[in-house]
């Protein structure tokens, strides 16, 4: 079995158990009560390149990554530096994350908000909108066709924005054949986990004009992403290298390019003694 594999296989028994505890009619009337989504795709698509910063406390190519972070604290640092939208790590089992999280970061924060997970079953669409999410995203590698079809025509019926993760050429068509908005393209091969740049710069290149493109996986500096805006992707996803940061603040104007903003915040810290 591979690590993707293992992953969806994963997730589905979390979504088995989590439908004993709240049964899907359930969570169909809280969806209801949602109001006030926040347009995610929108966001993606304002002048210069947007950053999704993302709120995660591990993973199984880095292990523990911030593991006592405080979701309200973070998500509302990438906030104020400068963030367009905020990506909120679910899965439990490989990265530590949960529902929760989810719902503290929808109260700490204005930003849209990204469900990041291995989403398999209509149940955690339905999940997504009771708990604030504004967006979920979709792994093409991890899917069948209808599947894949089943799940992104079932988010647009709740309003969620889906984010649809390719990893090679196959994988960009079903995207396109699915007529997707909003297109991930992830560096990081599913198989062993290693990071190749180069994978946004090949895929790039067979996005039709129209679409929004956002590259995920390996991004830590801001000269990665001025090269990005050159080659036309409109968002990317960054979220260990923010993590790790003693100030996320900072670190996401220090990406985003906020030069004078990030200088008066660190007179701020001196000032304060931080």
């Amino acid at each position: 079995m591979s690590r993707l594999q293992e992953l969806v296989a994963a997730s589905r028994e979390t979504v088995r158990r989590r439908r004993e505890q709240v049964p899907l009619e359930d969570l169909r009337g809280s969806a209801r009560t949602v109001t006030g989504l926040r347009p995610f795709s929108e966001a993606l698509v304002r002048p210069g390149l947007s950053l999704i910063a993302e709120f995660k406390r591990r993973s199984p190519s880095a292990g523990d990554i911030a593991p006592g972070a405080t979701v309200s604290e973070i998500c509302a640092a990438y906030e104020r530096g400068g963030a367009a939208a905020v990506s909120v790590l679910t899965e439990e089992t490989s990265f530590g994350g949960s529902i929760e999280d989810l719902r503290e970061a929808r109260s700490a924060c204005g930003l849209p908000i990204l469900r990041k997970d291995f989403i398999v079953d209509e149940y955690q669409l339905y999940e997504a909108a009771a708990n604030g999410a504004d967006a979920v995203l979709l792994i093409v590698a991890a899917l069948s066709p209808d599947d894949l079809a089943a799940l992104y025509g079932g988010a647009r019926e709740l309003d969620l924005d889906c984010l649809v993760e390719v990893h090679d050429e196959r994988e960009l068509e079903r995207a396109l054949e699915l007529d997707a908005d909003v297109i991930g393209i992830n560096n990081r091969n599913l198989a062993d986990l290693t990071v190749d740049l180069e994978t946004t710069r090949k895929l790039i290149t067979d996005v039709p004009a129209g679409k929004t493109v956002v590259a995920e996986s390996g991004y830590d500096r801001r000269e990665q992403l001025e090269e990005l805006e050159r080659i036309g992707v409109d968002a990317v996803l960054v979220g260990e290298s923010l993590m790790r940061t003693g100030d996320p603040e900072n670190a996401v104007r220090e990406l985003t390019g906020d030069e004078e903003a990030t200088r008066e915040h660190l007179a701020d810290r001196v000032s304060e003694g931080g």
